[in-house]
């Protein structure tokens, strides 16, 4: 093996940060991020992005010095990613909030509505029902986090944080204030039209679960190689047979369930930001799979069954 020769310039300023001698051609991206680690301490690997080019997307640690387009002198850009903070403890965060804001409202606390008789009355069963199922949304959700899901990217940016927070912390105290005002007025079709919405709601968020499940088992061993899901014996994973990211179909599902549910404008809002969002992910994911695997399944839309 002859070894490599490894620049490491500055993506904005091409100035050069250092210039790694004798590195092995098997090294992987990952160990010369701890090269640069030892030289710039400040940088540890989790914060480094290198990348082939200056706009070019960032490598991946598992990827080896000598597959990539280079020669036995490699030029390697690095950009500073700012401090990080791992995803799970990201989504323990983003998802607690939700829940207690919720009860604040639910609970009708003083401050909220006022001391008013009938702002502390009873609430139609729906309120009750609607808190249950918002409840039971964000508690998956953090057990999911820690028991199921398998992050390939261990980071985001600490700066992302604030603005995720403020995205579904300030959503749900939206939603919960005018699901549980005292004016609040129930579904038009009462029981039928909450009833449905229940049943839907409960479907896709087990529906949610399963592919999350089954998308986990395709890392089990702490495997990072990128593979093709496929349905499994559990039903609700046969939307992999339509779908790229039945995840999101489900998750978008649920919403679409809640906003019948509570037949509430600001949780319809919420649902429309929540599909235009996951339809932007599912289109970059499918936009992936379709890249990195030639016999993808080409019945496969990103997010909607042969629509989109």
């Amino acid at each position: 093996f002859v070894p490599h020769q490894v620049e490491i310039l500055d993506w904005k300023t091409k100035k050069q940060l250092c210039f790694l001698d004798k590195v092995e051609p098997n090294a992987t991206i990952r160990e010369i991020r701890l090269m640069v680690h030892k030289l710039y301490p400040q940088w540890y690997p989790a914060r480094q992005s290198i990348k082939l080019d200056p706009k070019g997307k960032s490598l991946r640690n598992e990827e080896i010095l000598q597959h990539l387009p280079v020669g036995t002198t490699a030029t390697l850009y690095f950009k500073d990613l700012g401090p990080q903070i791992g995803w799970t403890t990201v989504f323990l965060i983003e998802y607690t909030g939700p829940l207690f804001i919720y009860f604040l409202f639910y609970f009708r606390m003083p401050f909220v509505y006022g001391l008013d008789e009938r702002f502390t009355s009873s609430p139609h069963p729906v309120v009750n029902l609607a808190c249950i199922c918002h409840s039971f949304h964000y508690i998956k959700r953090l057990i999911e986090t820690v028991f199921v899901h398998r992050f390939s990217h261990g980071t985001m940016p600490l700066r992302n944080i604030v603005k995720n927070c403020l995205y579904y912390w300030g959503f749900a105290a939206w939603l919960a204030y005018y699901i549980n005002h005292p004016l609040y007025t129930p579904p038009s079709y009462g029981k039928k039209q909450i009833n449905f919405a229940v049943i839907m709601f409960l479907l896709c968020e087990a529906g949610n679960f399963s592919i999350h499940v089954a998308l986990s088992d395709l890392r089990r061993n702490g495997s990072k190689t990128r593979k093709i899901p496929y349905p499994t014996k559990n039903p609700f994973t046969w939307l992999f047979f339509f779908v790229s990211c039945p995840n999101y179909t489900y998750e978008v599902g649920t919403w679409i369930s809640f906003t019948v549910m509570t037949q509430c404008v600001p949780v319809g809002l919420f649902t429309l930001l929540c599909f235009i969002q996951m339809t932007i992910w599912a289109k970059d994911k499918h936009c992936t799979y379709l890249r990195e695997f030639k016999d993808y399944p080409s019945l496969r839309m990103p997010i909607i069954p042969f629509l989109l």
